[in-house]
């Protein structure tokens, strides 16, 4: 998804992206709107009815929910493409950040729901890669991965890691719509999500079989 949620004691956020506040999150507790937003922000600046056609609704649906995301300060009117028959719509931030514990304990419902839209939006967008696999150049193909590492760590561990995943990330050339025309030749939209999930019912070492013969099977991760 284009919106990661920053833990407290994450990155610094950028110059062009907003923290979600109690107000921002309960705007963004629809999977519609967050879709809008991310294809605002994927492709720049569209009409209701273009995004209507990319998510499979109708257009008095994406209307609503844009003038629902703009009241609450995610999207604006372009007034520059605008015309009278036309109303087109422009992202104002980047990114997304979510990293209030507190505003999550407050505001449960919202909470899940917006991730879960965003859990959605990932699953989706890792699908839509998949059915055009075959048909990438080699070179593109080669570079798909989907990998996942089975660690045992502390709290404080588990933080460490986002915090040099997300250094290393930002190391990388970052997409946008008004700077692609600038990347170097060859260069794509490459889509790299991240996702540290605590497994807290997993058994400890001490609690598996110490005989190889008594075990039943075994799992990838």
């Amino acid at each position: 998804m284009t919106d990661p949620q920053a833990r407290p004691d994450g990155p610094q956020t950028e110059a062009d992206s907003v923290v979600l506040d109690a107000k921002g999150l309960r705007a963004l507790a629809h999977p519609v709107r967050v879709q809008l937003v991310g294809l605002l922000r994927k492709h720049g600046p569209s009409t209701a009815t273009r995004l209507a056609e990319r998510l499979g609704v109708n257009s008095g649906t994406a209307s609503y929910h844009l003038r629902q995301l703009g009241a609450a300060g995610f999207v604006e009117e372009d007034t520059e493409r605008g015309n009278a028959r036309e109303r087109w719509w422009r992202s104002v931030h980047r990114t997304t950040w979510f990293n209030d514990p507190e505003l999550a304990e407050r505001e449960p419902d919202a909470t899940l729901a917006y991730l879960q839209s965003v859990a959605a939006i990932y699953t989706l967008r890792t699908q839509q890669t998949l059915n055009g696999l075959q048909t990438m150049p080699r070179a593109w193909r080669n570079t798909f991965d989907m990998s996942d590492w089975a660690l045992r760590l502390t709290p404080e561990e588990a933080a460490a890691l986002y915090r040099e995943l997300a250094e290393l990330i930002a190391r990388y050339r970052r997409d946008a719509p008004e700077t692609a025309a600038n990347a170097p030749e060859g260069a794509e939209r490459v889509a790299v999500i991240t996702q540290i999930l605590p497994e807290l019912d997993a058994p400890a070492a001490s609690s598996l079989p110490s005989d190889p013969q008594e075990e039943q099977g075994s799992t990838t991760s």
